[in-house]
């Protein structure tokens, strides 16, 4: 077809358009026909790209739950119509890493003063070696965890050699849970001298007072923290009582 011919094609287009439609549209068909195939092409090309655009966007706002029919509902009260819908399907809960963990460490005495421990008086420097463990078996409150901590300790009096055992329930806040790393603690217990100095009580009322910091999962379920504080006693049947600071640290298991 030569551009004579596309005249008279262009020609006889506007005569029907004029007589159908009004005269705003057929002012485009005259610059569609001007302009030629190009400006046709490039037009369609805008219209394309601007539906494309507009339906992309229609489409993210459409809200999905899985893979279930939904009436436009999204959050909780699409969780709501769910279960409404399935109520015998079971309820799975996401279970903290840390609902449970126990920690081994090791440590030691520090700035140690005991009075009429074996009526020795005063002394200093008596504490030694630190080592224990520490099991996280129940939330205490909404904030702390109540704890089970056992402490092997060694002591030096004069000649002799004391060892003991110290069983105590011990609270810690903020609870293990939040995963905030800095902690503070207290507990209160019993120790038990599997050696002692003669004529000193083989039972004592221990107390301790503890700060520290701890990181969970660092290797898969494998953590460490650091401790510091005070690990004070008294001899129930006799006369002495020790007060200590101590400084701990270890490794943290969680399951």
């Amino acid at each position: 077809m030569d551009c004579n011919t596309t005249d008279c094609a262009c020609d006889a287009l506007k005569m029907q358009i004029l007589s159908a439609l009004d005269f705003e549209i057929f002012a485009v068909g005259e610059r569609l026909c001007l302009n030629g195939p190009m400006k046709i092409f490039r037009t369609l090309k805008a219209i394309f790209l601007i539906f494309f655009t507009i339906s992309n966007f229609a489409f993210a706002q459409q809200p999905r739950v899985g893979r279930a029919k939904t009436s436009g509902s999204v959050g909780k009260e699409a969780a709501a119509e769910y279960f409404q819908k399935n109520p015998d399907q079971p309820v799975q809960t996401e279970r903290s890493s840390s609902s449970h963990f126990m920690a081994l460490h090791f440590g030691k005495l520090m700035n140690s003063e005991s009075w009429d421990w074996g009526g020795s008086g005063k002394l200093t420097d008596v504490g030694g070696n630190t080592y224990g463990l520490t099991y996280r078996f129940d939330e205490f409150s909404s904030s702390s965890d109540l704890n089970l901590r056992v402490d092997f300790i060694e002591y030096s009096i004069n000649e002799d050699k004391p060892f003991k055992m110290s069983i105590m329930p011990l609270i810690i806040f903020p609870e293990a849970n939040s995963k905030f790393p800095i902690y503070f603690g207290f507990g209160a217990g019993a120790g038990v001298f599997f050696k002692q100095v003669k004529g000193s009580s083989a039972l004592s009322f221990d107390y301790q007072l503890i700060t520290g910091a701890r990181f969970f999962d660092v290797f898969e379920n494998t953590g460490f923290f650091v401790e510091a504080g005070l690990k004070n006693h008294l001899h129930l049947l006799s006369s002495g009582q020790l007060n200590s600071a101590f400084l701990s640290g270890g490794a943290v298991f969680t399951f």
